[in-house]
């Protein structure tokens, strides 16, 4: 049985990461997804939109996932000999960088491939916020805003809603 493993925050779910499952669990019987956690995501210096609960729950109902996992950590070496992951599958946007150039080296010694797959053209979680911003007229100021609460003219602290 062919195992395969990708990881990924899969914040606002989109046509691209549905790609990728698919594509992916094309390629093995079992595939495995791990699905990063908030922690994680914020030592990243961002921030999901929607929770982790959540995320990983509309990853484990795609039919091409056969399992979801947290992503606690960005090692995915042990995650895949953990899970026995003979496959990582990867965006191309990483492909002949020095460090995955040296990620595959290690790997294979494990007996794992990396297989790359490309991007959905045009289509980003960080595009879809953008968008929803400008549609919106959301900015980071606005946004902060309409989360506290306003004083209105007689000094009164009063909710937004």
């Amino acid at each position: 049985m062919i195992i395969g493993y990708t990881t990924g925050v899969y914040d606002l779910f989109h046509i691209g990461h549905l790609n990728l499952l698919k594509n992916a669990k094309g390629m093995c019987d079992k595939l495995v997804v791990g699905v990063t956690v908030d922690e994680l995501v914020q030592y990243k210096g961002k921030n999901a939109m929607i929770p982790f609960e959540d995320r990983i729950e509309i990853v484990r109902s795609c039919r091409y996932v056969d399992a979801a996992v947290p992503q606690y950590n960005m090692d995915k070496l042990k995650a895949c000999k953990e899970l026995g992951a003979t496959m990582l599958f990867v965006g191309d946007d990483w492909y002949g960088t020095e460090k995955w150039q040296n990620y595959e080296k290690v790997f294979a010694k494990e007996g794992i491939k990396i297989i790359y797959f490309p991007y959905t053209k045009g289509v980003s979680s960080t595009k879809i916020t953008q968008a929803l911003q400008q549609v919106r007229g959301w900015t980071s100021e606005a946004s902060i805003a309409a989360t506290k609460p306003h004083i209105n003219t007689e000094g009164e602290q009063k909710e937004n809603g």
